[in-house]
């Protein structure tokens, strides 16, 4: 790499690692922890790339972004950022950035956007938009660190202005209804209507008229498309056909597999290529584990803002709730912890009171089973396929196999256990492992065998 680097992070040890790499890669690198330092350079005509956090002791920098476009137009900036929200993906995309990463960040995949940045030299676009207030995004559930969630963010912040219809994807509680809001909210159409059809709504002479009357050029979104039967899907497609020149943007949600649907003649292939121009995937909560404890103290300061209290998790509780499969996924979850938040006695929420809640829990069975009756390794690949499809262009960290191994091994050991109450000797047998074994892998992977019940 060539080039001069700016850094701006009030965390010395991230100031020091970016400092040492970039170095050693070629580039001269300033480094700063204020972000006025950083504009005074920009002002004075130094760097050739911009990496920036947002949260600064002296101001924001996604704020900052519109006067280093006016400043230095064509001069990159790569956002990093802790507040892993699709708030700060589609902030970045707007203020256009030339990149985002969440923290903690992988240095060499920085390291190779930084030379793209500095290889390309892309003119930056000034964007000039008069843009409403927003709210800064405290309500919005759509948080994760995971690699699945930000590479879904970046597509979001990709595709929210473009000219294409976009199919979202997941299991019932996914947030799929949030995905849709969040692209209508922070792309052009945003002071138009956003209007949610379900099947009923276009039944009728003029059930399709009415829907694009109120659509008014917003967008218009197809409630759980899967479900809809032949004749209305194809309204839908005749009303496709026909739109008007101010047409609203096309978008729909579906738990189930459209494409297994289309090979058992139960979905249309026109109407599936007329509004599947992007693909969104929303991870389960199974895929994105990591992403609960966030997920949860989320939803605890949710509730004290809604007055229902203080509480927070014992270490032993929330073990217990990163652990649980989650079939109802985020409505689950944060139906669960508003619940404990009530019924808990005392501040600090233990792990008997989640026990409790949980086992009571209903159980929660999707509509229809996404791939059913196929092979175990098919459904596997399936949803190995989906996690490589989430991070877009870039491979996943290093380490993956191992880091895939050992993710399942932990739940198959803990769903065995469950399905034989327990017992360690029917569970070796069922496995096919000596019972030596598996005592030893309850221990290394941290598996709670005591009072266990049959959650699921």
């Amino acid at each position: 790499m060539d080039g001069t680097v700016l850094v701006a992070d009030d965390d010395r040890t991230i100031r020091t690692v970016l400092t040492q790499a970039l170095t050693r890669a070629g580039c001269k690198v300033h480094a700063t922890a204020s972000l006025v330092t950083l504009m005074r350079w920009v002002e004075e005509g130094k760097g050739d790339l911009v990496i920036s956090d947002v949260m600064m002791p002296d101001g924001n920098g996604l704020e900052a972004l519109p006067r280093i476009a006016q400043e230095r137009p064509g001069l990159p900036v790569i956002v990093i950022s802790a507040q892993n929200t699709i708030m700060t993906a589609i902030q970045a995309a707007e203020a256009d950035a030339y990149d985002y990463l969440p923290k903690p960040f992988d240095l060499p995949d920085l390291m190779k956007r930084a030379a793209r940045a500095l290889d390309q030299k892309r003119k930056a676009q000034v964007v000039s938009k008069t843009a409403e207030p927003r709210a800064e995004g405290g309500d919005l559930p759509l948080v994760g660190r995971t690699a699945g969630m930000q590479a879904l963010y970046r597509l979001v912040a990709r595709v929210m202005n473009a000219d294409l219809p976009v199919l979202i994807l997941g299991e019932s509680g996914t947030g799929k209804s949030l995905i849709a809001r969040a692209i209508h909210d922070f792309s052009d159409r945003r002071t138009l209507p956003f209007v949610v059809a379900q099947a009923a709504d276009l039944q009728g002479a003029d059930g399709p008229s009415t829907l694009l009357a109120k659509a008014k050029g917003g967008s218009l979104v197809f409630d759980e498309v899967g479900d809809y039967d032949e004749e209305t899907q194809g309204r839908i497609v005749r009303m496709l056909d026909a739109l008007p020149d101010s047409a609203p943007r096309i978008m729909a949600t579906t738990q189930v597999d459209l494409g297994a649907l289309m090979e058992a003649g139960k979905f249309r292939q026109d109407l599936f290529y007329r509004i599947g121009g992007v693909t969104l995937a929303v991870p389960s909560l199974r895929e994105r584990v990591e992403d609960i404890p966030l997920l949860a103290e989320h939803f605890l300061a949710r509730a004290e803002r809604d007055g229902l209290g203080v509480r927070r998790f014992s270490s032993e509780a929330i073990a217990l709730v990163r652990a649980y499969a989650w079939p109802g996924n985020v409505r689950q979850l944060e139906n669960t912890i508003r619940r404990l938040v009530v019924t808990s006695s005392e501040e600090e929420i233990t792990r008997s009171e989640v026990e409790f809640v949980l086992g009571n829990q209903p159980a929660i069975e999707p509509l229809r089973q996404i791939g059913e009756g196929e092979k175990l390794s098919a459904s596997i690949a399936r949803h190995l396929r989906r996690y490589f499809d989430l991070h877009g262009g870039n491979l996943p960290a290093p380490g993956l196999y191992d880091r895939i191994l050992r993710e399942m091994e932990a739940p198959l050991i803990e769903i065995a256990l469950d399905a034989t109450g327990g017992n360690q000797a029917r569970c070796a047998d069922l496995l096919g492992i000596n019972r030596n074994t598996l005592r030893k892998k309850i221990t290394d992977l941290d598996i709670q065998v005591t009072r266990r019940r049959k959650l699921m």
